[in-house]
């Protein structure tokens, strides 16, 4: 089971930019200071892999990106949407921009899964816009003021993990 894992509006306020290369949050609070609530939920799913579907592995690099989580989440990521090859097509010239840069979330998070041959995965994100109906139900959106602060998030969240443990494993 992979769960497709937005940084900003989930896990701190959307208010974190890169200054002089370093993410800073302009927000009440510190980055990363919802990351507990997540690892608390997962450690009832210890099934569920990550999938890093934030801008900050394209950004900073996904090593770096990934660097920034805590340890039992860091241990789960198994991945990104992002991926340095995508900055060089067949000709081998580097672009600045490339389609992941104009892609919704939901087509980057898309475009993964269906290369994986993904079948169970959820998404925890603060941007819904663009997601196919087939796949609506596989968002948890996120307020990007309140992210997995929001008891209700947490509850969905859990709601969708099970859910797909029940399909996989039936009593």
């Amino acid at each position: 089971m992979i769960l497709f894992l937005d940084f900003d509006g989930v896990l701190h306020p959307d208010a974190a930019f890169l200054v002089k290369g370093r993410p800073t949050l302009k927000a009440e609070g510190q980055l990363f200071m919802w990351a507990p609530l997540l690892s608390d939920l997962l450690a009832d799913f210890p099934e569920v892999k990550i999938v890093l579907s934030t801008s900050w592995a394209r950004e900073l690099s996904f090593s770096r990106a990934r660097r920034w989580l805590p340890d039992n989440l860091r241990a789960r990521v198994i991945g990104s949407t992002w991926h340095s090859s995508m900055m060089f097509p067949a000709d081998g010239f580097r672009l600045s921009q490339t389609w992941w840069d104009t892609a919704t979330r939901y087509q980057q998070i898309k475009r993964y899964a269906d290369r994986a041959g993904l079948a169970d995965w959820v998404a925890v994100d603060d941007q819904p816009e663009g997601w196919g109906a087939d796949d609506r139900g596989k968002l948890v959106h996120t307020n990007g003021e309140t992210g997995l602060s929001d008891s209700r998030v947490l509850a969905l969240l859990t709601a969708r993990l099970e859910d797909f443990r029940k399909l996989r494993h039936p009593t």
